[in-house]
């Protein structure tokens, strides 16, 4: 297929009918019109009368809003996106705030568990070890020829669900959409990847109607040749593509990321674009609180590579601030399930002893006695100017820990970042109860707004949706090799830069969910300066004018017939 001048797309003869129907990027439904429907042999099989993308939406809509849950309407959306990819986009970009809790967290949790027994039609890669050959042959089909960005995940961490199998395939699905809706990244140039290497999960062995591969997972070496086999294949079918590392285990993804992140453009969104959201909301919660960001002292619960991930950006942004690195090292407090992390511990991970306090920096802590020091302890003793949990753990922040919290700071600076909603350290209307009304929240689900002032107040969604588009954006359009930490500081600092709050210390820290299109250029903006401030970009002129020259706009286009 072709375009001419006048955007006008040339269709082979090969595609007429319910062939051209049945291809979700070209099918227009009852927006083809006459004339195409002439050209086309599609008379008949559609109703007479032509309808516009606006009118399909109302419809689309309308049905939507009437199924009765949330794992209904996701099912309805992902087959819409399978059937008509440019009414899909249409439809979310117009209305993101109410669709993207279904696209995306939190009911993409739900998705993922339900996966299978969803499947209707394939969509994206699924690459199982038991055809571990046919990767090169797999990826070689002309359909992924323009793939410019894949997002892949082996399953095995969903959100706060853990292992999914093959219903992770969903993860990847759903942050693509998102590189479209709010990134403007052309979804014929996006490629969801699931690499099947079996599951844990006796869920998932003992369901009949399972699609993935049934046997236990795979670990060392035959886990890492497998991964290694992707990757390089990719690498050279695709020499510029973007590869996002999505929801992979403790084990494997701060190492996975350490592997490859000097070979190609990679970058793990768990780990680095969890922790610029959080650095980019937490400088606007610092804002507010008028305390330096070198007084900070932040407490994170959940120790694996998010928390760490987190602490490694914030302490780099800590160290900019002027705070010696080994003193800017002991004002992080990271809690895991041995409690605080410390000198001389048992099983410390790499990525996790830069952050292990020395037990001489306990001496006068008031402790409850044995090895373990607690959440609630470290509060206590350390009195924490921030809390954030990226642990899963429903409830983590109890009433306890939010109001001593508040009894050590004027404002506390509280983000229960878990999701999906279920696995949510607190609730923020409990945590502005308990507060008294005096906690900068920040949330990684959406919630209902909580009551401040005697008036509703919007919860912050500190999601990975602020940053990751921005970030993939910035480095297409400026052909980055690399992904650096630099370019994850620049995306928090431009993410702090839109906040509400830099203008008046009452509203809200980050934009509305409403604005992510406009967030997701001012990131793109700022990561490839970054990229072309480090030479990591082929593309060394105007940032913006690549950015949105690189933007792709749900529309339908006039179709003739080639040849």
């Amino acid at each position: 297929m072709s375009s001419s001048s006048d955007h006008t797309i040339a269709i082979p003869p090969s595609l007429a009918g319910h062939h051209l129907l049945s291809d979700a990027r070209l099918n227009k439904g009852t927006a083809f019109t006459d004339a195409e429907r002439d050209a086309f042999g599609l008379h008949g099989l559609l109703p007479p009368r032509v309808t516009t993308i606006e009118e399909q939406i109302g419809r689309r809509l309308q049905a939507f809003r009437a199924f009765g849950s949330d794992l209904e309407r996701y099912a309805f959306l992902r087959d819409l996106q399978d059937t008509n990819e440019t009414l899909f986009f249409a439809m979310l970009e117009q209305n993101l705030e109410e669709l993207l809790p279904i696209v995306y967290t939190p009911t993409v949790g739900a998705g993922c568990a339900h996966f299978s027994g969803l499947f209707r039609r394939a969509h994206g890669l699924f690459l199982s070890i038991p055809h571990r050959q046919r990767i090169r042959e797999i990826l070689a089909n002309p359909l992924f020829d323009r793939t410019e960005v894949i997002v892949v995940t082996d399953g095995e961490r969903i959100l706060g669900l853990g292992d999914q199998g093959a219903g992770g395939m969903g993860i990847p699905i759903g942050k693509l959409a998102l590189y479209t809706a709010c990134g403007g990244i052309d979804p014929a140039t996006t490629l969801p990847v699931l690499l099947d290497v079996g599951t844990d999960n006796p869920d998932c062995l003992d369901d009949p109607l399972y699609i993935g591969w049934r046997r236990g997972r795979s670990r060392g070496e035959e886990y890492d040749s497998f991964v290694e086999e992707f990757v390089s294949a990719a690498h050279e079918r695709w020499p510029h593509v973007l590869l996002q590392w999505e929801d992979f285990a403790k084990a494997n993804a701060t190492r996975l990321l350490d592997r490859y992140r000097d070979r190609l453009c990679t970058f793990n969104d768990d780990i680095q674009g969890t922790a610029a959201v959080a650095t980019g909301t937490l400088l606007s919660a610092i804002n507010v609180t008028g305390a330096p960001f070198s007084e900070q002292r932040i407490a994170i619960f959940g120790a694996g590579s998010a928390g760490c991930g987190i602490a490694s950006l914030l302490m780099a942004a800590m160290i900019d601030a002027g705070v010696d690195p080994k003193e800017a090292a002991r004002r992080f407090y990271l809690v895991d399930k041995d409690g605080l992390l410390l000198d001389g511990m048992n099983d410390l991970a790499p990525f996790q002893r830069p952050f292990a306090q020395p037990r001489a920096a306990l001496e006068g802590w008031a402790l409850g006695g044995g090895d373990r020091v607690s959440l609630l302890e470290v509060i206590y003793n350390a009195k924490p100017t921030a809390l954030i949990g990226v642990s899963g753990q429903s409830g983590a922040f109890t009433e306890t820990a939010v109001r001593a919290m508040a009894k050590h700071n004027a404002r506390p600076i509280i983000f229960p970042l878990s999701n999906p909603i279920s696995c949510a350290e607190a609730k923020p209307a409990d945590v502005e109860r308990w507060s008294e009304g005096r906690a900068l929240i920040g949330c990684g689900s959406p919630f209902p707004p909580i009551t401040r002032g005697g008036a509703p107040f919007r919860v912050d969604q500190t999601n990975n949706s602020y940053i990751f588009p921005g970030v993939g954006l910035g480095a297409i359009a400026t052909k980055s090799r690399r992904i650096s930490d630099a370019m994850f500081m620049a995306a928090a600092k431009a993410l702090a830069a839109l906040s509400p709050s830099r203008h008046d210390p009452k509203a809200n820290l980050l934009p509305p969910v409403t604005a992510l299109h406009e967030v997701a250029v001012a990131v793109a903006i700022a990561v490839g300066k970054q990229a072309q401030a480090e030479g990591l970009a082929g593309y060394t002129g105007d940032v913006e004018a690549a950015v949105r020259a690189k933007m792709w706009t749900p529309r339908y286009l006039p179709y003739r017939r080639a040849g």
